[in-house]
């Protein structure tokens, strides 16, 4: 894993309306995902949205860069030396990963392991129900 600095940035006009108008946004790095995926116990997920939020308030900024927040958690997730339970990152909708190692099926079946139950039923995926387990941020 690359070490990457968090950095607090003007937000780009293109991307005024995303964020809800002007302001900073953070860049996470690797470290400050980690940090965040760590307070999530066995048993209970977080959502990409969610890390997005909370580093935000954390930082005192507008908002998250979501892609800057997905390549942190890739990086987290290919780094063997990390040992972060990335596998309880999902999509927004509960929907699982395909670009972690191994693909949505891994992180499925670490999940199953932590007595999570998925819909199978799309072409990728999903939590059931996750919304019940998602950690209280």
């Amino acid at each position: 894993m690359e070490p990457k600095e968090d950095a607090i940035v003007d937000i780009p006009k293109e991307r005024l309306s995303f964020f809800g108008g002007a302001g900073k946004m953070l860049l996470p790095g690797p470290a400050t995902v980690a940090a965040l995926i760590e307070k999530t116990p066995a048993g209970r997920l977080i959502t990409t949205n969610l890390l997005c939020q909370k580093l935000a308030r954390q930082f005192n900024v507008r908002g998250t860069c979501p892609v800057t927040t997905q390549k942190a958690l890739e990086a987290l997730a290919h780094d063997p030396g990390a040992n972060v339970a990335y596998w309880r990152v999902v999509k927004a909708n509960g929907g699982l990963m395909n670009r972690f190692p191994g693909g949505a099926e891994s992180q499925a079946e670490r999940l199953q392991k932590e007595g999570f139950t998925l819909d199978r039923k799309g072409k990728t995926p999903k939590v059931t129900n996750f919304r019940e387990s998602l950690v209280p941020l």
